[in-house]
């Protein structure tokens, strides 16, 4: 057998040799229909980013030069209190986010998973807030926060006089403030992920923990959340890079004060580039956002496919 096997192995190495140029041409029409869009991938995406790494080792000011200055603007950056303070902000305001926003998401998910009635209903006014661009919402929620004819002036109104609630004025506390109108928004979009991740675990799980008599968190605990996993790694990569690149809600809700208490790195980014003209230290803000995203999806690619392919 040995002797017969080794005598076929030079004809199926041909076959396998044949059959290699044959792959490459396979599904010919769908790989040159890619072309644009890799093509588009390569240069605006990678080539602008490419550039902004470059120019930000420059002293652009109005227009872009290649004069280099080494890692000075990244020095001048990071000297920057403005700087410093949109950093300490982005980092509350994503903590506090990620966490509130999974667990309200995840307990809002396991509640409909119980296959209430009116779930349909319910599951619409909890993505609602989605649906709104981050404008909308910051506006929203300013006149909400508004001591005037807010929170504040209706519980005063209920014989509470004394009652204060005025964030957005308040430079200690006002990044909090942006972040009730980010959690609104977002915790709609986790639930509808937890949801569906929920909704892929077999029945028979749960019969199997009611037949052994474990308690439902538990089971939820020791059992679901592991096997969410997946959806867990996707929503927190979704929620992380969108809350890197906050901008829109502050920018509603605040203009970034009062002073620079609400400063996130975005808004510092497009202030510096399009108001201040000082293109260089803009790109060595952007470079370092950029930073901040591939810490995030470096880990989760080598979860999702290093895993797999260890696997």
């Amino acid at each position: 057998m040995a002797i017969a096997d080794d005598a076929q192995s030079p004809s199926a190495v041909q076959r396998e040799r044949t059959q290699r140029p044959n792959r490459l041409f396979k599904n010919m029409t769908a790989k040159i229909a890619s072309i644009p869009m890799v093509a588009t991938a390569l240069v605006i995406f990678v080539g602008c980013t490419v550039w902004t790494i470059v120019h930000s080792f420059t002293n652009s000011r109005l227009l872009p030069r290649l004069e280099f200055v080494g890692f000075e603007q990244y020095e001048r950056l990071w000297e920057t209190r403005r700087w410093l303070v949109s950093i300490e902000n982005l980092a509350i305001y994503g903590v506090c986010s990620l966490i509130l926003s999974f667990v309200i998401g995840f307990t809002l998910a396991a509640l409909l998973d119980r296959k209430i009635r009116g779930e349909a209903v319910f599951r619409t006014i909890f993505l609602y807030p989605f649906a709104l661009s981050f404008i909308v919402t910051g506006l929203v929620w300013q006149w909400i926060l508004n001591p005037q004819f807010g929170i504040q002036s209706v519980v005063q109104r209920w014989g509470w006089e004394s009652f204060a609630f005025d964030p957005l004025n308040n430079a200690d506390i006002v990044i909090y403030g942006i972040l009730i109108a980010g959690i609104w928004q977002g915790s709609g979009f986790i639930m509808v992920l937890m949801l569906a991740g929920l909704r892929g675990i077999d029945e028979d799980i749960w019969k199997a923990s009611r037949v052994d008599g474990i308690p439902v968190w538990k089971t939820y605990v020791v059992v679901i959340i592991p096997m969410m996993r997946p959806v867990f790694i996707t929503a927190l990569v979704i929620i992380t890079s969108g809350i890197i690149k906050v901008y829109d809600l502050v920018v509603a809700q605040t203009s970034g004060g009062p002073g620079i208490a609400s400063e996130v790195p975005a808004k510092y980014v497009i202030e510096k580039m399009f108001q201040s003209q000082n293109l260089a230290q803009g790109f060595a803000a952007s470079t370092m956002m950029l930073l901040s995203v591939l810490i995030v999806l470096i880990p989760w690619a080598y979860l999702e496919f290093g895993g797999k392919k260890r696997g």
